[in-house]
């Protein structure tokens, strides 16, 4: 996938800032088709743009990114969404991940780091800010240790090493880098994540890996 095929929404308050991402992203040789300033406009835009990927800010006039995202994914489901926040608070991280985020990444992140942050999310990969994985991670692993947490035993039950590669695709490890991390071939990886995917009744990377935070694995 070319930067060029890659369709981009942004959805951000600030004129400027919107503006400014959105030019450097189409001087990179993406394709930005909309942007937006608030919940409404981006349930409306992404519905008539069908964005491939949709970066958004939680921090908007008419409600919050969690908002917004639900909003994106009602009228255009296959569009992934990349918060772009100045906020790393960790109820803005979970709320946009329970609300159906691929990823989560601050404002203080390189132009080069965003690029392959879209690059990434696009091809179906999960995205954090170093730090926000493992607190994600750890928030979800308390709450499914907790009293009201479901049942392990009404779990599909994965080998241990489908475990073992769920965690790494979590962390948005390729399958050529768990490959080489647990000395497997790039082949077996992909027949573990296949064979996960399917037992689960899963899509994609991205549902696998939602799956590993609400699960706590």
């Amino acid at each position: 996938m070319t930067e060029r095929s890659v369709s981009i929404m942004v959805v951000d308050d600030h004129p400027m800032w919107r503006d400014g991402v959105a030019r450097d992203l189409e001087d990179a040789g993406f394709d930005v088709v909309a942007t937006a300033d608030g919940v409404g406009a981006a349930g409306r835009r992404a519905t008539a743009t069908q964005p491939d990927v949709v970066l958004m800010d939680m921090h908007l006039p008419d409600g919050n990114g969690a908002q917004a995202t639900v909003a994106v994914l009602a009228g255009s489901p296959n569009s992934r969404i990349l918060v772009l926040s100045a906020s790393a608070e960790r109820e803005d991280v979970l709320d946009a991940i329970k609300a159906g985020a691929s990823g989560y990444l601050v404002k203080s992140a390189s132009a080069e780091e965003l690029y392959g942050a879209v690059r990434a999310t696009a091809a179906g990969q999960a995205v954090f800010t170093p730090g926000l994985a493992g607190l994600v991670l750890g928030e979800f692993r308390r709450i499914s240790t907790s009293p009201e947490a479901q049942d392990a035993d009404e779990r599909p039950t994965l080998t241990e090493r489908e475990t073992e590669v769920l965690r790494f695709v979590a962390k948005g490890l390729s399958a050529k880098q768990i490959a080489t991390k647990l000395t497997l071939s790039h082949r077996t990886v992909e027949n573990h994540v296949q064979a996960t995917l399917r037992k689960l009744q899963l899509a994609n990377r991205v549902e696998l890996t939602r799956y590993v935070i609400e699960q706590g694995l």
